[in-house]
């Protein structure tokens, strides 16, 4: 038995060239020319550049620059999604937001820079994916390539001679490789084997679930909506863009991509931890629906939970917000009700300490008759716990000792002016505040059920027994979400079976030598530097001699009869570079 050394004489350029071919067709990367520059016209330039797109070290490149151009997006606000934080913002830095315009960091992922990489990468991907896989598919298609001339000059190989018969051997060979999901064949006089197609697989399947995701976020960005509605128990909300509280969607989303149906919050509820150092942290929210789809739905009873939307079509909703909304009544001079409804009160920390406005448009005649509107600011606690320098404070979240505090106004709200106000804010630069008979300001602090009188006869405000509570809802309709999720793990799979599959072939020749015993070869060649390639060769080759043990020599000692081996059971020498 013999192994091959560093003595054997050096390979021929044939055989070189031999060698490096055998090992180039392991790659499915399309070869790339280098320009000739004095013969290019227009025609060339654009091919030297589509050669350049097209290239992997470009499209690398490129999603670099996606990345850090999506670093502003999240550091800078955004028109599409806050306009009051870049209003803020344009009010602080008025020199730096001007700059921000022209380069469009106020608008990131629609600016033209942001776009050109966008589209360069899908082309760039494209480019690289298509010819990769017609090469791909040509391999597969094919056979393995034959066994080059001496496979003793291969990184890893093994030899040794044996009695049995080449064909023997052959067959052998081919059975053992094919067990071991090798694709075979008998070519000449050697088998040739491949092994790691997957490989190659998961480094297209990556760059195509690449190519998803972006025309899914592409898809997404465009089509999306996102919608906020502050729904009171009680009533209820439909799918179109009169009842939203804000809104905003891509540039291609129109009022009929929206689905049809509707909802109404039967009762919201809430519980808190009351003991222990989590004191008032929130253990139970959730919101008892009754929704139907489509114009002429049947009505349905579901529950939505924080992170448990209701889903619909391509909507779903989510729940995101809780607080309190006090019923309160007012009526003017005579006794009539001029306003009777519950008042949602934004919380303003985590004990839900609340503030909002009442207001009421047609209600109070000063002393000459005169025709004024009502404001009321509210301040409402649902766990009285003191009033520390006028300001209201809560011990807990629950309902346990609501108290309502309320300053009144009259004069004109501004309502009539066409310029959009909020409701949760009103403008008293044309209000008065009411003054009680001492001239100082009157200001209430009311318990449920209980009833404040306004000076100089204006009416009259009573805070309700009743307590309602409103729930905060997101409404999101964003299509290609399940493409972009199933090509980030189709993406995630394929990466890691490009990084763990070692593509690598194996070559068995099997020969009679000039004295009449067959000469065994193994030899294996990998795509890259991987120690399980010598390894493999020789568990391979193990396995291999137990059917085709090896024979003496002619220069091999004979066994003495009380050794414990028996002649001809030697094993082959490792493949060289495996571990011993």
């Amino acid at each position: 038995m013999s192994k091959t050394t560093a003595s054997d004489p050096a390979p021929s350029a044939a055989e070189d060239q031999e060698l490096g071919d055998a090992g180039s067709q392991l790659s499915t990367a399309p070869k790339e020319e280098a320009p000739h520059l004095p013969a290019l016209g227009v025609i060339g330039w654009a091919r030297w550049f589509w050669r350049q797109l097209t290239s992997m070290r470009v499209a690398l490149l490129l999603l670099l620059l996606l990345s850090l151009g999506a670093i502003p997006g999240s550091l800078i606000p955004q028109s599409g999604s806050d306009e009051t934080k870049v209003a803020d913002f344009r009010k602080a830095h008025p020199a730096l937001s001007d700059v921000y315009d022209k380069i469009g960091m106020f608008h990131v992922y629609s600016s033209v820079w942001f776009s050109a990489i966008y589209i360069l990468l899908f082309v760039s991907l494209i480019g690289c994916i298509v010819p990769r896989t017609w090469q791909f598919v040509g391999q597969l298609r094919g056979l393995p390539p034959g066994a080059p001339r001496r496979l003793n000059r291969l990184p890893a190989h093994t030899t040794w001679r044996t009695t049995a018969e080449p064909e023997q051997v052959h067959r052998a060979a081919l059975a053992l490789l094919k067990k071991r999901r090798f694709r075979a064949h008998l070519t000449g006089d050697a088998v040739a084997a491949e092994k790691g197609y997957l490989r190659e697989l998961g480094n297209l399947a990556f760059h195509i679930a690449l190519i998803v995701m972006l025309v899914a976020f592409a898809w997404g960005q465009l089509y999306k909506s996102e919608g906020n509605k502050l729904v009171v128990e009680g009533n209820g909300f439909s799918n179109t863009l009169t009842q939203y509280d804000d809104f905003k969607s891509g540039n291609l989303f129109t009022s009929d991509d929206l689905v049809p149906f509707s909802f109404n919050l039967k009762k919201f509820t809430g519980t808190y931890e009351r003991t222990g150092p989590n004191k008032g942290t929130p253990r139970v929210y959730k919101a008892d629906l009754t929704y139907s789809s489509g114009p002429y739905g049947k009505d349905e009873n579901t529950t939505v939970r924080v992170n448990h939307p209701l889903e619909i079509g391509d909507s779903k909703v989510y729940l995101v917000s809780h607080g309190y909304a006090p019923v309160i009544t007012v009526r003017d001079a005579k006794g009539t009700v001029v306003f009777d409804d519950a008042v949602p009160l934004l919380p303003l920390d985590a004990n839900v300490t609340s503030s909002g406005v009442v207001k009421v448009l047609d209600g109070y005649r000063d002393t000459q008759g005169k025709k004024e509107q009502l404001g009321f600011n509210a301040f409402f606690v649902p766990t009285f716990g003191g009033s520390a320098s006028g300001t209201m404070l809560s011990q807990f979240p629950a309902l346990d000792s609501p108290v309502l505090a309320l300053s009144a106004y009259h004069g004109d709200l501004g309502a009539d002016s066409g310029i959009p106000q909020s409701v949760y804010q009103m403008d008293k630069s044309n209000m008065k505040e009411f003054k009680d008979s001492e001239g100082k300001l009157f200001k209430k602090l009311l318990r449920p059920g209980e009833t404040m009188k306004l000076p100089n006869g204006a009416g009259s405000v009573t805070f309700g027994k009743d307590v309602k509570e409103w729930a905060g809802f997101q409404v999101v309709q964003q299509p290609g979400s399940g493409w972009a999720l199933a090509g980030a793990l189709a993406a995630i799979g394929g990466l890691a079976a490009s990084l763990f599959i070692q593509r690598r072939r194996v070559w068995v020749r099997a020969v009679k030598g000039a004295d009449g015993v067959t000469v065994v070869e193994m030899a294996g060649l990998g795509r890259s530097e991987s120690a399980k390639v010598p390894e493999e060769l020789g568990d391979l080759a193990g396995t291999l001699y137990e059917q085709a043990p090896g024979a003496p020599g002619p220069d091999d000692p004979v066994d003495s009869p009380d050794t414990d081996q028996e002649p001809g059971t030697e094993t082959p020498v490792p493949a060289e570079g495996a571990e011993k």
